[in-house]
């Protein structure tokens, strides 16, 4: 999770800053940036809306901290095809 500690020092933040501020003890979030453990989802959600980024880039599945217009349209519309395919083999 080194993503977490380069946004906290981009923002020139402590970690007991980050920890104070998310409710996730400090040593937690020292476990997280050094990869001794990693995030439960209540913790990525905290981090996340802490600095504002998606959970995707924190856990390393978009290298963009935000997911953009059209990446959010596509992920919709494969969403819907497969409620769609769901949706045909029930019936």
């Amino acid at each position: 999770m080194n993503k977490i500690r380069k946004l906290r020092e981009a923002m020139s933040l402590r970690q007991i800053d980050v920890a104070n501020a998310t409710g996730i003890d400090q040593k937690t979030l020292s476990n997280y940036e050094t990869g001794k453990t990693n995030p439960d989802s209540y913790a990525l959600i905290r981090l996340a809306d802490f600095f504002n980024v998606s959970i995707d880039y924190l856990v390393g599945r978009s290298f963009t901290e935000k997911n953009s217009k059209a990446e959010i349209i596509k992920k919709i519309d494969s969403i819907s095809k497969e409620l769609n395919d769901i949706k045909q083999l029930i019936q």
